[in-house]
């Protein structure tokens, strides 16, 4: 049906006291506008609509309170929400709710809606790179105000939590902030250093934790910035962890006393992670290399040297314990890519890498290794068969995937890029892609901690999340490997990923008065229970590597002249020579 005929124009005559005929200005000019929009032809109407909305969707885009309602969810501000209750029925909800549906998945997958399109144009790297320096100017405000010189921040509480009292955040940030260009902080923090931070300390310190953060933090920023303070002091905590080597079977114990020299295993076991022990090798070899004292080094390779001959292993897969006194493994059996092995797997490439890629025998265990993934923990899922790697306990398999795993995909890269087989790169995105369903399944668009895969057929979904697992703490393995796939293949899926993260980080972890918290449970925006901590890896990991995703430079930490550490802190390569 053709719609009712109308006019081409109204006038309005009205005769008063004084006045003649008058037309109605304001009308006839709608009617003018009418008449020329009807002359234009369809394309034209077309692409004046276009240019309207892609000016609306940019304005929404670009002014966050509207985005928030535009989003359809009310922001909240955890400050409120932590001091009260959940909603009546919290914690039957919390069993109750199903996972995300498939249709969901599938409109995650499938072609974005216009509008979402529109909205990643309006949104540039460099608007991008701002809004990752924001938020470490946020953390740090609330880190500077409540938590200043202490180990990590308490943002809902306005308060702090000491583990080591050695100021663990501020110095995992220190390389972040210079690769930020935030000079002011670096500027404030680099005088805390210099005039507050001291070892001498009569404290047991982790020997695993503050080697990455601190010995690592501190050659870092070091390389980076040429100021030999943070050489100076790197050789002073490097020698107060000395101790820990001092062991019958020289796998060093866990835990260090750095005021008195003293070192010792954990209270209930004389047992030491394998992750802790080979995972503090890159610090100590460059400590070496940058005083000529060769003990430091000699320490690390030696365990080195004796996990790589020791009996237990499968397939190249290692169980996550070792003993101090025998220096054998222990609990055998079961094996991980995750929690307490992890970045045993990654130092094993990256040594090679960081020495000019002449230590084999660090290559072959990488190698032999990841065949050992491939027999024995990788396996799809159903019903959308996402590739994921489980855990093996006594030859039982379990679909059991930590967060903590998604540092692979960015290891599998790294090691394709420096000439390992291509099909290390394929993996990778396999991998990639399902960490990012991780995020993408939940309800707050955050990864869990743990997830379990389904793997029988029928299954209607790929996840299930149990609910001592749905906390999330700032974690940076996926943002990580996002980082290592996008300077890799320049695939911009990888950036926008990275950017719905950061958007749910600031949309559900972000505190109004400074800082970013923990949450307990991922899978319900309405209540995800903050849990009031700021890991000091959120400034040290997270946001430096959000960062160097949206950054277009590829010398900025360029990964032919650095490695990272397990702590996202670049050391450089050997020079060959």
């Amino acid at each position: 049906m053709h719609p009712p005929s109308r006019k081409d124009f109204v006038s309005l005559t009205l005769t008063g006291q004084g006045s003649g005929n008058y037309t109605n200005s304001k009308q006839w000019r709608r009617q003018s506008c009418w008449r020329k929009w009807k002359r234009l032809s369809r394309l034209q109407r077309n692409l004046i609509l276009f240019t309207v909305a892609l000016m609306l969707v940019c304005g929404i885009a670009t002014y966050p309170s509207v985005t928030e309602h535009f989003r359809g969810k009310a922001s909240k501000t955890f400050e409120l929400a932590a001091h009260k209750r959940g909603p009546p029925g919290l914690q039957n909800r919390l069993q109750n709710k199903g996972n995300v549906s498939d249709t969901q998945v599938e409109k995650e997958e499938g072609e974005k809606p216009l509008p979402v399109i529109l909205a990643r144009a309006c949104v540039s790297e460099v608007d991008r790179l701002e809004a990752v320096r924001d938020a470490f100017r946020h953390a740090w405000k609330g880190y500077k105000e409540f938590a200043w010189g202490k180990d990590e921040l308490r943002p809902i509480s306005k308060s702090y939590g000491e583990w080591f009292g050695l100021g663990l955040t501020l110095i995992d940030a220190l390389d972040t902030m210079w690769i930020l260009n935030l000079k002011k902080e670096f500027e404030e923090a680099k005088t805390w250093v210099s005039t507050e931070l001291s070892f001498n300390k009569n404290v047991d310190v982790n020997l695993f934790e503050s080697t990455i953060r601190i010995l690592g933090g501190l050659l870092s920023t070091y390389h980076l910035t040429g100021d030999t303070l943070f050489l100076d002091k790197a050789k002073d905590i490097g020698m107060r962890l000395m101790p820990a080597f001092n062991t019958p079977s020289k796998i060093p114990y866990s835990d260090v006393n750095i005021g008195k020299g003293t070192a010792h295993p954990p209270r209930w076991t004389s047992d030491s992670t394998v992750a802790e022990v080979t995972s503090i090798q890159l610090e100590f070899r460059e400590l070496s290399r940058l005083t000529q004292d060769t003990r430091y080094q000699a320490a690390v390779d030696e365990v080195m040297r004796k996990v790589h001959k020791l009996e237990g292993k499968q397939d190249g897969l290692v169980p996550m314990f070792i003993n101090t006194n025998s220096g054998q493994f222990t609990h055998l059996g079961m094996f991980t890519l995750g929690a307490r092995a992890d970045s045993y797997y990654e130092y094993l490439l990256k040594q090679w890498i960081q020495g000019g890629k002449k230590e084999t025998a660090l290559l072959e265990d990488y190698l032999q290794a990841l065949e050992g993934v491939k027999k024995n923990l990788l396996k799809k899922s159903s019903p959308n068969r996402l590739t994921f790697v489980g855990e093996l306990s006594h030859g039982r398999f379990s679909p059991k995937m930590d967060h903590l795993v998604c540092f692979l995909p960015g290891t599998l890269a790294l090691g394709a890029h420096h000439g390992l087989p291509a099909d290390h790169m394929e993996l990778a995105k396999q991998l990639m892609e399902t960490c990012y369903q991780m995020y993408a399944q939940m309800e707050t668009g955050l990864s869990p901690e743990i997830v379990h895969f389904n793997m029988h057929e029928g299954s209607i979904r790929d996840v299930d999340v149990k609910l001592a697992d749905r906390h999330n703490l700032l974690r940076p393995e996926t943002v990580e490997s996002l980082f290592y796939l996008y300077r890799f293949t320049k695939d911009r899926k990888y950036r926008d990923w990275g950017w719905e993260i950061l958007q749910n980080f600031n949309k559900y972890t972000k505190v109004s008065t400074g800082g970013y918290t923990s949450i307990n449970n991922v899978r319900d925006p309405e209540y995800p229970s903050p849990r009031d901590k700021m890991e000091s890896f959120f400034l040290g990991e997270t946001l430096k590597y959000f960062y160097l995703l949206f950054s277009d430079d590829p010398e900025l930490v360029s990964l032919d002249k650095y490695v990272f550490n397990t702590e996202a802190h670049p050391l450089p390569i050997w020079p060959t020579a």
